[in-house]
């Protein structure tokens, strides 16, 4: 049974002519394609300015680059999961689970059954998410403790940990049990790892694998991924409208790029029509700033002031 719908929908036919609700419902089978195509170049483009010039500064921007496009095909996969990123289903769900989910050890399908809860009952009570937002805000020492467990890998760990105890399965099951609840649960991200591991030792760099592949998954996309859901709901003015318990944050190409990929800053816009593609969300949130609701709309100028926002709890002070 689904949850009540905690939250009074956004209803666009009040205000968008039918013409202007097609052209942003738009799906393209060549354009999510050509997102996910981007998203493997530019992994495949940062390995290879290592490959030629192998150096620190090579290396640090590789691992930056290749986390900010891991969490560009789980935002990708988001898309899917909406069933939007493309227009033929099947296709939608194969490029999905294949060149975004499994590689980065999620699962379409699955990720669905659960995010639809989140917008069902988007920062009420019920709201799966809600523990990404709830706690905010806090202190900058708070903060700064976070990022380091990021950024060195501890929280990419803990979740990865995680994820393998859960498919191993529950104890009371035999090993030839744990090994079939394994493979049910875990067998297609282990598969598409080990086809990307296969590729990259064909072209003799089989420890790229752990340089280029594990290594900013489990520390620059983690920090990005809290900055992302920081920003997505957190310290937002009203949990109960549906125009401000989301957020948009304007970001510059530079952020785009390293921080929030194929458009997820325009979040808000997202959730008032969650049925539209992410390369609409540019086109849907001009058509609202046009039809006047920006400043109903919660919106933040960059993601600098949004950490500044959420690190505002005082520290607190010595007895």
């Amino acid at each position: 049974m689904l949850a009540p719908m905690n939250v009074e929908r956004f209803d666009p036919t009040t205000c968008f002519t039918a013409e202007e609700l097609a052209a942003v419902r738009a799906r393209s089978d060549v354009t999510g394609l050509m997102c996910v195509a981007h998203a493997w170049a530019v992994i495949a483009a940062a390995m290879a300015l290592y490959w030629v010039w192998p150096n620190p500064l090579t290396f640090v921007a590789a691992v930056v680059v290749i986390g900010s496009r891991q969490l560009g095909l789980a935002i990708l996969m988001h898309d899917a999961a909406h069933g939007v990123l493309m227009r033929t289903r099947a296709v939608n769900e194969w490029v999905s689970q294949w060149f975004c989910a499994y590689p980065v050890g999620a699962d379409t399908i699955s990720y669905r059954h659960y995010h639809l809860k989140h917008h069902r009952s988007t920062q009420q009570t019920d709201d799966p998410d809600l523990g990404l937002s709830k706690p905010f805000p806090i202190t900058r020492a708070s903060y700064r403790r976070k990022f380091l467990r990021d950024i060195t890998g501890q929280s990419g760990l803990k979740q990865r940990r995680e994820q393998f105890r859960r498919a191993w399965g529950p104890v009371e099951l035999s090993f030839m049990g744990h090994l079939a609840h394994f493979r049910d649960k875990l067998g297609t991200v282990l598969t598409a790892n080990l086809v990307l591991l296969a590729i990259l030792t064909i072209l003799g760099k089989p420890h790229y694998y752990l340089m280029f592949w594990l290594l900013p998954n489990l520390t620059w996309q983690m920090v990005i991924t809290r900055i992302r859901n920081i920003a997505e709901h957190a310290v937002v003015p009203d949990n109960d409208d549906v125009f401000r318990n989301a957020r948009t944050t304007y970001a510059s190409w530079w952020v785009r790029g390293l921080v929030a990929p194929y458009w997820v800053n325009y979040h808000v816009d997202h959730h008032l029509m969650f049925y539209v593609p992410c390369y609409n969300l540019p086109l849907l949130h001009a058509m609202l700033l046009a039809k006047g609701f920006g400043p109903r709309m919660e919106i933040r100028r960059n993601y600098r002031e949004i950490l500044t926002l959420a690190t505002s709890k005082p520290e607190p002070q010595p007895a």
